[in-house]
């Protein structure tokens, strides 16, 4: 067990500027944050499993800020995967997607909390102070989104989706080709065809412009109907 009481973060995110940005949050003494020491950083899932495992995972970290859209394999693939391997290593998500779309997903998968990257400099430090001494950061608008899921009927429209649907779900709304999504997510054509069929049978959608414009309500949690 290390000695030193520094909250040493690695950083998973594909965008050089944001790497930079986030590294000057956290050690910005404006922000109160000199403790934090940035140990690493990534660009890709599998950089991240890299760099976590050679910095021995809590041993030698205290939390990851992961984005999810990460090339590869993506932010919630490689959560699954730390949380498997290092459970007791926290882990902080960060996006551009609203809460509604994804906060609820990553904390039922493990996360620690969900953040979003407009938030303000000391929202984030005192994300990550918070999940480093083991607590669970929930934003206002995380408590709404997990509020609206216990309140809302199990099962139903993008809810319902599974991990690897939800992941196609995603890439087909951000106006992916199947061929496209198969090389990224490493699936023949015909499996992501498949799971497309699914998620339109379970958004109660026809085609990908109805799949786009339910991604679109479902973000604003306007009901479907």
């Amino acid at each position: 067990m290390r000695e030193d009481k520094d909250i040493r973060v690695l950083i998973g995110d594909d965008h050089r500027i944001v790497r930079e940005g986030l590294k000057q949050v956290l050690g910005d003494l404006a922000n109160g944050a000199p403790e934090m020491v940035v140990a690493g950083e990534a660009q890709t899932g599998a950089e991240v499993l890299d760099r976590v495992a050679a910095l021995g995972g809590p041993e030698g970290l205290d939390v990851v800020l992961l984005d999810i859209a990460l090339p590869g394999r993506d932010g919630l693939d490689v959560l699954q995967a730390l949380r498997k391997q290092w459970p007791a290593l926290p882990v902080l998500m960060l996006s551009t997607y609203p809460e509604k779309q994804y906060a609820v997903r990553c904390i039922k998968l493990g996360a620690a909390g969900y953040l979003h990257k407009s938030a303000d400099p000391d929202d984030m430090v005192g994300a990550v102070r918070k999940v480093a001494a083991g607590g669970r950061y929930v934003s206002p608008a995380t408590a709404e989104a997990l509020a609206a899921a216990v309140g809302s009927a199990a099962g139903q429209g993008a809810d319902a989706l599974s991990h690897r649907e939800h992941q196609v779900f995603r890439l087909l709304t951000a106006g992916q080709t199947v061929s496209e999504i198969g090389a990224r997510l490493g699936l023949a054509p015909n499996t992501v065809s498949t799971y497309r069929a699914r998620i339109l049978e379970k958004t109660g959608t026809k085609n990908d412009v109805e799949l786009a414009l339910y991604a679109e309500r479902h973000a604003k949690g306007t009901p479907s109907g």
